[in-house]
């Protein structure tokens, strides 16, 4: 695999609500600043701004006004771009495809699939391409978890014109975010995200995914439609794609930016100190058109995160949609829960109260008041769903299909004992 220069600006379009043509809307520019480091461009079409119906990328940095915006930050890709991008396992997908190990941020844009998370797409000419209609049926999952073994175990294909076909459009569902294997698929009721399970799993993810979503909906949350399928030996979950909706003219598309991009911040440890629960909350309730039920939602979201110690909560895995103009908390999705040795502490992956990232009920009420939870009712809250949490995690596991094995296995995720530890320091620069 060789590097190759490519090219350094583009067109954005975008899917306007109630809409399934794309238009274009934008032009996007990767240059180099003074520094060395990369700038991003980017300028709204004099055509855009005028048409009646044009609606802002986000609803926090680019507003719709005749301006040039710039961005060093990640890479020079606005954080409303960088959204549509592929995440870890579609970036590989993209190498792959292309036979080049080095690509720029303008690369994965131009390369990863006209159906990415969200209502934008790209490309080099002013004029956006016919959407596809294109997807992989459900009927071929087994063919697309056979290609996916093949990218995870950096395996050659087989020589299959079905499979070479089905390959390609792997690429569909390469920008949806994470690093497991998966691909958009179609049945009569639309879109869904097939993930497919690893050889080199501990357990099933598939099965145990599915139970959490189910266990968060029984707890409360607003969550993505799941089903499990089997294909062959293996499970596949399917999610629904909240971000589509299926017309006989084609797929309406939300607006959606993820939580990384609301909060104005980067994957990089560095900047970490911004991955925040509280921060979170004050960035939602300023951009929601409900902003107290969704900032009940995400206290919801982040005390269950704590009870099933799904320490993968980062600011990728929560996001905001907008079907229309108004903008809204997503439905919750890539619920895990990650079994750990330490009984006594455990960190979720944001800032969830004075004290910090620990993920215990009294760190979890301490600002309860920032997401217009009254102490008593976030006391509730809390009870409640720990021992909905302690009292039917197993039920509920084992009805989705976990085998015994796997709940030995998860076991020591829920509800660990020191959830309800007292003792509580301080944490400066909560914002």
């Amino acid at each position: 695999m060789i590097s190759r220069p490519g090219p350094t600006e583009c067109f954005v379009y975008i899917t306007l609500p109630g809409t399934t043509e794309p238009v274009t809307a934008a032009r996007f520019e990767l240059a180099t600043g003074r520094t060395g480091a990369p700038l991003g461009r980017l300028v709204y079409g004099k055509s855009y701004l005028e048409r009646r119906d044009a609606v802002p990328f986000d609803p926090i940095e680019l507003k719709l006004i005749s301006r040039v915006y710039e961005t060093t930050m990640m890479n020079g890709v606005f954080g409303a771009l960088r959204d549509a991008t592929p995440d870890s396992w579609g970036r590989r997908v993209i190498e792959r495809h292309l036979g080049r190990a080095v690509l720029s941020e303008l690369d994965y844009l131009l390369n990863s699939p006209d159906d990415r998370a969200g209502a934008l797409s790209f490309g080099l000419g002013q004029k956006p391409p016919a959407p596809k209609r294109k997807f992989n049926q459900t009927i071929v999952l087994a063919k697309l978890q056979a290609i996916a073994d093949a990218i995870v175990n950096d395996e050659e294909l087989p020589d299959d014109p079905e499979v070479t076909q089905a390959g390609e459009l792997l690429l569909e569902g390469t920008s949806m975010g994470g690093a497991r294997p998966k691909a958009v698929v179609e049945d009569d009721e639309g879109l869904w995200i097939a993930k497919f399970n690893r050889s080199d799993d501990k357990w099933n993810h598939a099965r145990i995914e599915h139970a959490m979503l189910v266990l968060a909906q029984a707890c409360g949350l607003t969550t993505a439609e799941s089903k499990v399928v089997s294909v062959g030996a293996r499970d596949v979950l399917l999610i629904r794609r909240f971000d589509r909706e299926k017309t006989d003219a084609g797929y309406q598309r939300a607006r959606m930016v993820s939580a990384l991009t609301l909060l104005r911040t980067e994957d990089s440890a560095q900047l970490r100190d911004k991955w925040s629960y509280i921060l979170l909350v004050e960035e939602l309730r300023r951009v929601s058109s409900e902003p107290k039920k969704d900032a009940m939602e995400l206290f919801r979201r982040m005390c269950f995160n704590a009870l099933i110690s799904n320490t993968d909560d980062h600011p990728r895995n929560h996001a905001i949609i907008a079907k229309e103009r108004d903008w809204s908390l997503s439905p919750a999705y890539d619920l895990m829960p990650v079994p750990q040795v330490s009984l006594e502490r455990r960190d979720l992956a944001m800032i969830c109260g004075d004290q910090g990232r620990v993920a215990n009920a009294r760190n979890l009420l301490s600002q309860s008041a920032r997401f217009l939870v009254h102490d008593d009712d976030a006391g509730s809250v809390v009870d409640a769903m720990k021992d909905r949490v302690k009292g039917t995690w197993y039920e509920t596991a084992r009805r989705a299909g976990v085998s015994e094995k796997d709940c030995a296995r998860i076991a020591g995720a829920f509800a660990y004992p020191g959830f309800d530890l007292e003792q509580i320091q301080p944490v400066e620069g909560l914002g």
